[in-house]
């Protein structure tokens, strides 16, 4: 389990790098990510994910865009280990659903999938494409997904260069509230 200095640590170190073919860091990526939960009255776990949603990027090393080179980084499920243990379930599984959240809004949305930038549809391939309507039923279906389909809304709109944010102190304190008791 990773703690809340740990984390704010790897935003402070890695977090200037650039967020895979776009315009932002990873560190302006879940910035804008989570204000945008905020701005729409999010939660604190919900602000929290949108926050913390692409952190399996920080914690692991696969060199700049990966998708050019074919690679799905899993990040949906690299970061669950060093969350769990620190945050709800309930945080856990919008972090965890927000790509197939991608693969869901690409059936059901139209111009959804064309609007994505080109290192989402590239990952979209690599994470196993569109969602056929069974899948996109049973998707929606699931406790969470709800909230996962936010998440991955705001994380789509979370690519401007030049948006001003609160700083990360504000959003640790959000997930200070919302972060589980010590054992």
């Amino acid at each position: 389990m990773t703690s809340l200095e740990e984390i704010e640590h790897l935003f402070l170190t890695r977090g200037h790098a650039q967020y895979a073919g776009e315009p932002v860091t990873q560190l302006q990526h879940a910035l804008q990510t989570a204000q945008l939960a905020e701005a729409e009255g999010a939660d604190d776990e919900l602000v929290t994910a949108a926050l913390l949603h692409d952190f399996g990027h920080l914690v692991q090393d696969l060199g700049e865009t990966p998708t050019l080179r074919g690679v799905d980084d899993l990040h949906q499920y690299i970061a669950l280990p060093f969350l769990r243990g620190l945050f709800s379930e309930r945080v856990l599984g919008a972090i965890q659903g927000h790509v197939d959240a991608k693969r869901y809004l690409c059936a059901t949305r139209p111009g959804y999938q064309a609007a994505l930038s080109a290192d989402s549809q590239r990952s979209l391939a690599l994470q196993g494409g569109v969602f056929d309507a069974a899948q996109a039923a049973a998707f929606i279906a699931r406790p969470g997904a709800e909230a996962a389909v936010a998440l991955r809304l705001w994380d789509d709109a979370a690519k401007a260069a030049d948006a001003v944010t609160p700083p990360l102190a504000h959003y640790l304190d959000r997930a200070r509230r919302c972060a589980l008791s010590a054992p």
